[in-house]
């Protein structure tokens, strides 16, 4: 079955089960863009390795490159924020990672589907949202788009961006978390009848509930 939100699943937080959403939300990804790209462009999944202070194992995490197929120059770089991505020693060495991006010439698109946790900084006018896709094409900084939203609305279509003479083509990511959701069995996995630890207001928690009991999924 499909997941019962209009947007995001907040119970995907769950540190139990993101690496796989995360992990599977990469492949998607790529899957969708690379018969829009081929023959110019090739997309390719990284790794990045690094350890975190208090992690007593290596942290791998995926993220996408778009490449020149020809030069094999990356002209853009997708990431999916993970949880260590935006608390301590994680955060600090992810946001290395993203200022030596933006000052090159590849494109950014950071993909922030995690309520827990500091959003990661902008130059200015700093958005409340629960979520954040921002888009930072390398030929307009330091401006850049940003499509922000909340739990109960659904996720935006946002593009890709390339180089200034392809159209960029559009991502919509609602279907394809859907897809991971029921190619993850979540709905057996995940207990709809606990409340969730995430800092929402009682108003929103009880959304979720309303959302749950309407699909009867909680009792």
């Amino acid at each position: 079955m499909p997941s019962s939100f209009p947007g995001m699943n907040p119970y995907l937080e769950n540190p139990d089960h993101w690496p796989t959403v995360h992990n599977r939300l990469i492949v998607v990804i790529a899957d969708i863009l690379t018969p829009q790209l081929i023959p110019k462009y090739q997309v390719g999944i990284d790794k990045r390795v690094y350890e975190v202070a208090g992690i007593a194992e290596e942290v791998r995490e995926p993220y996408l490159e778009v490449k020149d197929a020809e030069t094999q120059k990356v002209i853009t770089t997708v990431e999916v924020l993970s949880q260590t991505n935006k608390r301590g020693d994680g955060r600090k060495k992810y946001l290395e990672k993203r200022e030596k991006i933006l000052k090159t010439q590849t494109n950014l698109i950071e993909i922030d589907l995690l309520i827990q946790g500091e959003p990661l900084p902008l130059s200015e006018n700093a958005v409340d949202s629960h979520y954040r896709i921002l888009v930072s094409r390398a030929a307009q900084r330091p401006m850049a788009d940003l499509y922000a939203f909340n739990l109960p609305e659904s996720i935006p279509v946002f593009p890709l961006p390339l180089t200034k003479e392809d159209l960029e083509p559009a991502i919509a990511l609602q279907p394809l978390l859907g897809e991971v959701y029921q190619k993850s069995g979540y709905d057996y996995f995940i207990d709809y009848q606990q409340d969730i630890a995430l800092p929402l207001s009682a108003q929103e928690m009880d959304w979720i509930d309303a959302i749950l009991k309407e699909k009867k999924i909680r009792s």
